[in-house]
């Protein structure tokens, strides 16, 4: 055959319908097995392919989903697109992604742009510059934040880690050790926010908040470095004999300062991350840290989408996934404290 073959090609081959070859495409449980199976053998044999512009038009769907990803340089989100993505495909949807940090940078507003591309629902990843922006896109099409608690909007579903469950995992884990001074390098946004509470509570509660030191940072490397630098050059007596950092590039970042300042992990000083990202699971680092559940949100923001999609006026809902404390190379108990080797 010289041309591209088509459905009704298909519905030839395998002796049906054209219809009964749409329901078999749109994978409709109405189709007797026999005749299913007749139709993917035909699909098979003549290499049939859907044309995605035509069904679009005939189901005034496009099938896409635009990804607005706030930080293409942090592998926690990384990891949540792999598990969105993978939700969305086993769907029949497809990911448009773009990049919230050049949306900054060029001052353009991408949700307008996924609108005027007819997407079929919004993912927000991380927080957004402009939650004005995205209240407008929510408005006209489904959205779900992902991978942060913020911006709260009216009729959008937001799937996120439990953060002071997580936070109160990784303080305890150093106050278990024997630790009593310790700190805490805070980020910023609603994420950070929830962090630091959980860290300062779980201090107070063990009778420990006249030893909790706060360090305001960043999320990147050079925050967690530069927020070490202070901590520790700082005249405080005793320094901190550990430190949980807000997620595990500030952590790197961290680790990189206390080494150049003579410290070693985890003799010297014990140090957490959060997120159990790739960069933790690196040999020379092998960080203890907190799992999120990056692909899990990740899985569970695709389907409340989906759900979104087929009910589209179901009330906003938050979903916490339930993190777990990762235990690997960076933490032990304080020089001389109990239990040290």
């Amino acid at each position: 055959m010289g041309r591209a073959p088509t459905i009704r090609d298909v519905a030839a081959r395998a002796g049906v319908s054209k219809s009964l070859v749409s329901l078999v495409l749109r994978g409709s449980d109405q189709v007797r097995p026999e005749k299913r199976r007749a139709v993917e053998a035909a699909v098979r044999e003549l290499g049939y392919r859907p044309n995605a512009a035509a069904r679009s038009l005939s189901e005034r769907r496009t099938r896409t989903v635009g990804v607005l990803l706030n930080d293409l340089r942090n592998p926690w989100f990384v990891d949540l697109l792999d598990g969105l993505n993978s939700r969305l495909h086993d769907s029949g949807m497809h990911m448009l992604l773009a990049d919230g940090h050049l949306n900054r940078r060029l001052d353009e507003d991408l949700t307008g742009t996924f609108t005027e591309l007819r997407v079929d629902g919004l993912v927000a990843v991380g927080t957004l510059p402009d939650p004005g922006a995205l209240r407008t896109a929510a408005g006209r099409i489904p959205t779900v934040v992902a991978g942060t608690r913020e911006p709260e909007l009216p009729g959008v579903d937001v799937v996120a880690g439990d953060d002071e469950h997580g936070a109160r995992l990784a303080t305890e884990h150093l106050i278990g050790l024997g630790h009593r001074h310790i700190a805490h390098l805070a980020g910023q946004g609603a994420v950070g926010t929830l962090r630091r509470r959980a860290f300062e509570t779980a201090m107070r509660a063990h009778g420990l908040a006249a030893t909790a030191v706060v360090e305001q940072a960043d999320l990147t490397e050079e925050g967690g470095y530069r927020a070490m630098v202070r901590l520790l050059g700082a005249a405080r007596a005793p320094r901190p004999t550990a430190v949980f950092a807000v997620n595990d590039i500030a952590c790197v970042g961290a680790r990189s300062a206390a080494e150049e300042l003579g410290l070693s992990v985890p003799r010297d000083l014990s140090l957490v991350g959060y997120d159990n990202t790739s960069l933790s699971r690196l040999r020379h680092l092998w960080l203890t840290t907190v799992d999120n559940g990056s692909r899990a949100v990740g899985r569970h923001a695709a389907q409340c989408l989906l759900d979104r999609l087929a009910e589209p006026d179901l009330p906003a809902r938050l979903h916490l996934t339930t993190p777990a404390l990762e235990i690997r190379g960076t933490t032990a108990p304080p020089s001389g404290g109990p239990g040290r080797p």
